[in-house]
């Protein structure tokens, strides 16, 4: 199927199509679609602003000219039958909900903003824009089908609604359909993503110890990410408070001062370089005495959590040889009907599991008075760089690429873990330099190249036809 005369066919297809792809990304952009179980109802499992941008991602592909199914809000797919039937199916995996919005944007989270040959805009990268790619990928085939080139296999774009929070929506799916022969998710690096390290979360939840000097906590947007920024509002003088480093103070009204800490944050999975600002917040407040005796002991615990990023702190640092060390952030801190709760985060390799996580970590809680409870918990995901599938993406890209592709392990959790055979498989070439002002995914002014999703739209059509011509 792939020969050069397919290969123009792909270029003169994305150089038609590329505008509309653009229209369609500003469109599931407009939706702030962030889990709100809080108003979750029939067929709106996870809130109605989630549920919009599932809807409008289904009316897209609709549009598209593919046949679309939605399941009970949970998640839908969109099918470009062939001649295998609906059951023998190779199949993408995206997902339109988001992270919240966050602070720091210099643009308009919820437009696309056009700047420099880069998309601007929450979930341009992570991953409205990579499943916009996908859909025009699969009407790229449903054109030919039309034209009577029916594909092997069925192929399938399955449209995720929550992967941000949890992906419940994956097992609603395989309760009920069959698994696909092979899957992949444009959610993530290039060159190809072989294996992700286990997932864990949990909290800490302090006893009712807020309000004597602090009278409020807060830090961070989400919990799989290193906070930007935290912010305690306390009972002080905010003009006898004293400068510091990251740390800004300001009057809150009287006999109080709100005392703002900035970091510099990051995703979960990749903690290098990062600086977690509710580390910084609970260290100024312990330097400077604006802690009551339960809240100082709370602090003294925000501080051991945010000491490293590998468990060695707490006690829970491990590694492998497929997935090298362990990682673990402290992700959101609230406080909540007087208490101070704090999340975590940890992506952990083969040489430990979520239990012994739990156990340590509640060990720790013990230390500070606190407790502890794990709130999810998912082992590691290894498919072999040998496998047919996965040397057949690893070309196309190497093709389109021009260099050598090797597959590799990562600290992030996709979709793709949930398959028995899939992989993560870009768009994001992290080889790319980008400008200053670009923001990454989950952070404020988020950005894709357009030129990268682009190439990455025709390797995935290249990909998707010799994945075509595999015995699966």
């Amino acid at each position: 199927m792939v020969d050069e005369q397919f290969k123009h066919e792909v270029d003169a297809y994305v150089d038609e199509v590329w505008e509309d792809v653009v229209a369609d990304i500003a469109r599931l952009v407009r939706h702030e679609s962030v889990e709100d179980l809080s108003a979750a109802e029939l067929g709106k499992p996870w809130g109605p602003a989630s549920n919009a941008a599932l809807v409008e991602a289904e009316d897209m592909a609709a549009r598209l000219s593919l046949e679309v199914t939605d399941v009970e809000g949970y998640l839908g797919f969109a099918d470009v039958p062939g001649a295998s039937g609906p059951d023998r199916y190779i199949a993408t995996i995206a997902h339109t909900d988001i992270v919240p919005l966050g602070l720091g944007w210099h643009f308009p989270p919820l437009e696309v903003t056009r700047k420099d040959g880069y998309l601007v805009g929450r979930g341009v990268q992570d991953d409205k824009g990579p499943f916009v790619v996908s859909l025009y990928a699969a009407h790229f085939f449903a054109r030919r089908a039309s034209a009577g080139l029916e594909l092997p296999y069925t192929l399938r774009c399955i449209i995720g609604n929550n992967e941000e929070t949890g992906m419940g929506d994956v097992p609603r799916y395989l309760g009920r359909y069959p698994e696909p022969l092979f899957c992949f998710s444009p959610d993530a690096d290039f060159p190809l993503i072989c294996g992700e390290k286990g997932l864990y979360s949990g909290r800490f939840t302090s006893g009712v110890v807020a309000g004597e000097k602090i009278v409020e906590l807060d830090g961070g947007t989400s919990s799989n990410a290193i906070p930007g920024n935290a912010v305690a509002v306390v009972r002080a003088d905010a003009g006898s408070l004293p400068a510091a480093e990251r740390i800004a103070v300001e009057g809150a009204g009287e006999g109080l001062a709100r005392v703002t800490a900035t970091g510099v944050g990051g995703h979960a999975s990749m903690p290098a370089g990062t600086v977690n600002a509710i580390g910084v917040l609970a260290r100024y407040l312990l330097a400077n005495d604006l802690a009551g005796a339960g809240e100082r002991t709370f602090l003294e615990l925000l501080a051991r959590l945010t000491e490293d990023t590998d468990g060695t702190a707490t006690g829970i640092a491990a590694s492998d040889d497929k997935f090298g060390a362990l990682t673990c952030i402290a992700g959101t801190v609230r406080t909540v009907d007087g208490r101070f709760v704090q999340t975590v985060d940890s992506r952990f390799p083969t040489t430990t599991s979520a239990e012994a996580i739990t156990e340590r970590l509640s060990s720790v809680a013990a230390e500070y008075g606190c407790a502890f409870e794990q709130t999810s918990g998912e082992e590691p995901f290894y498919i072999s760089p040998d496998s047919p599938e996965i040397r057949v993406l690893l070309s196309t890209y190497e093709e389109y690429a021009g260099r050598p592709a090797k597959a590799f392990t990562i600290g992030g959790g996709t979709y793709a873990r949930h398959f028995k055979r899939a992989c993560a498989f870009g768009p994001h070439d992290p080889s790319e330099k980008t400008p200053d002002w670009v923001g990454m995914e989950h952070g404020p002014d988020e950005a894709v190249s357009e030129e990268s999703l682009r190439r990455a739209l025709k390797i995935y059509i290249v990909s998707i036809a010799r994945l075509m011509e595999l015995d699966l």
